[in-house]
C-alpha cells in the first residue's frame, strides 16, 4: 500500500468534508486528522458503460445516462473521479434540457403486484439465498476479474458465474438486481477473454503488452439491436 496524508488540513475540515471516510478509518484505529491512512487501488468494473449521445440519450427511448455509468466520448478511457463529475455538469444540463423539450408522455399505469408462481420460497428464504449468491458473485469478480487478470482465472470465473444463474429469479428488487449483475459480470469476463492485450484498466498477465491492432472500444450490442446498427 501507499499512504494518503491529509493531516495538514484542520481537523474540523476533515470531519465535515469526509465524514464517512473519517468514521470508517477511525473505527479501524486510524485518525485522519493526525496520521496518514494506508490505501490500495480499487477495481472499477464498468468505467463508461452505456453509450449515449451528447444529450445523454441511450438507445432505449426515455432512458438517459450521465457520469461514470455513461460512455459519451468526451473523456476517452479515463472515466472516473473528476472527469465523470465534469460530465455530470455538462451532460446533466444537456439531458435535462432535452427532456424538458419532449412532448408529454403517456400517463403511467399502476404496476400490479409481482408474482412468480415458479418460485415457491418464502421471503426469508429468498433473501438469504439471494444474499449468499450476491456475496459469491462479488468474491468471484474481485478474485478473477480485478485489476490484474489472467486467462485461466477468467475462464474459471465464467464457469462459476454460470452456477449463479438460477432458472427463475424471485420477482423482487434483490432478485432482479442479482439477475442483472450476473448478466453484466458474464459480459465483462467474456469481453476480457476476447481482448488479448493489456490496455488502460485491463491488464492481462498472459498478454502484458499493448497490441496496436486492438485499439478500439469494446461496445456490446444486444442481438435485438444489431440489425438496426448494421
Amino acid at each position: 500500500h501507499v499512504y494518503l496524508d491529509i493531516s495538514h488540513r484542520p481537523a474540523d475540515f476533515i470531519r465535515a468534508h469526509f465524514p464517512t471516510v473519517y468514521a470508517h478509518c477511525f473505527k479501524a484505529g486510524i485518525d485522519l486528522t493526525i496520521e496518514p491512512a494506508p490505501i490500495v487501488p480499487a477495481a472499477h468494473y464498468t468505467c463508461g458503460g452505456l453509450v449515449t449521445n451528447l444529450e445523454g440519450q441511450t438507445d432505449i427511448p426515455g432512458l438517459y445516462a450521465v457520469g461514470e455509468v455513461a460512455c459519451t466520448g468526451l473523456h476517452g478511457a479515463n472515466r472516473i473521479a473528476s472527469n465523470s463529475l465534469l460530465e455530470c455538469f455538462v451532460l446533466g444540463a444537456a439531458a435535462a434540457k432535452h427532456i424538458l423539450a419532449q412532448p408529454p408522455g403517456i400517463p403511467q399505469k399502476i404496476v400490479p403486484t409481482w408474482k412468480n408462481p415458479q418460485v415457491s420460497m418464502s421471503q426469508k428464504e429468498d433473501e438469504a439465498y439471494l444474499t449468499s449468491q450476491l456475496q459469491r458473485l462479488r468474491q468471484i469478480m474481485s478474485h478473477s476479474a480485478g485489476i490484474v487478470r489472467n486467462t485461466a482465472l477468467l475462464r474459471q470465473a465464467l464457469e462459476e458465474i454460470k452456477l449463479l444463474t438460477p432458472h427463475h429469479y424471485p420477482l423482487s428488487r434483490q432478485g432482479l438486481e442479482l439477475r442483472n449483475l450476473v448478466q453484466v459480470s458474464t459480459l465483462i469476463v467474456r469481453s476480457a477473454l476476447q481482448r488479448t492485450e493489456s490496455r488502460g484498466l485491463h491488464f492481462l498477465e498472459d498478454y502484458p503488452e499493448q497490441d496496436a491492432q486492438q485499439v478500439q472500444d469494446t461496445v456490446l450490442i444486444p442481438p435485438s439491436l444489431q440489425d438496426m446498427s448494421a
